[in-house]
């Protein structure tokens, strides 16, 4: 058993509370390598914001939990040499299973998710209220979600939306014991999360997808008045990521995504968490590609990596400053 103390991590408790009093979300990028981790920790560490590292179950198998745990506790390091000591989450991003969260705690993550979304609606009771029983023991945080995402992302695949029942919210809360809940208001994952016919144009001729249900998330508000909200599949997949990926010989079709202006809504209210993975992705395969393309002669991983890891951070801290309004708060 490793406490995720013992590696210099916090769970989410105080600085989801920072959050919601000052009106802004902490940013939840996900990771499988290094190059990720450092322009996660050089972005946030830069703009002096908290910051949530997320690991799904793939991301888990791809790099090896063990040596994940040795990159937690280096970005806590790299934080401090970087001159800012700023609070680092390590979470599990869609647990499917107590013994994957039971796994991960056990492996210093201090925070987990436990998606049980897809069960009926006891059954998702019954599997989050095990896993916060199990974590609250060594204090690690806890997330679970009700409703359903569309998309693809990982292990992660659903055809439909199945929007958050406000009425199902408070009894889920209190049954659980869970310490945040991820609901569904419209966001979806991956980078193609509209399809163009469900978009409107706006006066620039730029598609824009449905708005997101602020009703729903109001109404959330009302029946758990200062519980923390997540916000999964938040990416805004920036166009001229998508473009020049295609202009490299990339083949991306229809990719939409949630509207910066709203993800900027939703931080100020009790979404307090928001995640991000698929603009990260695009960023860094766009950068990949024009190095390839330009430089067919460079066979280096460093010349096209440095300049991905790059491309990565910019757009966190982008994220940080514009859009979630985290930067400032690492206190």
């Amino acid at each position: 058993m490793v406490s995720y103390k013992e590696l210099g991590l916090v769970n989410s408790r105080e600085i989801f509370k920072k959050a919601m009093e000052g009106k802004y979300a902490i940013p939840a990028f996900n990771f499988n390598n290094m190059e990720q981790m450092q322009a996660i920790i050089q972005a946030c560490v830069e703009a002096k914001s908290p910051v949530i590292l997320q690991v799904s179950s793939g991301a888990r198998k791809y790099a090896n939990q063990t040596l994940l745990r040795y990159m937690a506790q280096g970005a806590v390091e790299y934080a401090k040499e970087l001159g800012c000591n700023i609070p680092i989450v390590l979470h599990l991003d869609h647990g499917d299973s107590f013994e994957l969260c039971q796994s991960c705690i056990e492996m210093g993550f201090s925070s987990v998710m436990i998606d049980g979304s897809h069960l009926p609606y006891d059954e998702n009771v019954a599997l989050t209220k095990k896993v916060v029983e199990y974590a609250h023991q060594y204090d690690v945080t806890v997330e679970g979600e009700l409703g359903v995402l569309a998309g693809i992302e990982d292990a992660v695949v659903a055809e439909h939306h199945t929007y958050t029942r406000p009425e199902e919210v408070e009894d889920f809360v209190r049954k659980t014991n869970v310490d945040s809940l991820a609901i569904s208001i419209g966001t979806s994952h991956g980078a193609n999360k509209f399809k163009p016919e469900q978009c409107t144009r706006n006066a620039d001729g730029v598609l824009v997808p449905p708005p997101l249900r602020f009703d729903i998330l109001k109404e959330v508000e009302k029946r758990i008045p200062g519980f923390p909200i997540v916000l999964h599949g938040s990416s805004s997949v920036p166009q001229e990521e998508v473009e020049k990926i295609n202009r490299y010989g990339g083949a991306l079709k229809d990719a939409i995504g949630i509207p910066e202006e709203q993800l900027r809504q939703a931080a100020t209210s009790a979404v307090c968490k928001i995640n991000i993975d698929s603009d990260g992705r695009l960023a860094m395969t766009a950068a990949v590609r024009e190095v390839l393309a330009t430089k067919p002669a460079e066979f280096d991983p460093r010349k096209y990596l440095g300049p991905a890891r790059d491309s990565l951070k910019q757009l966190y801290m982008h994220k940080v400053r514009n859009v979630l309004g985290s930067a400032g708060h690492a206190e």
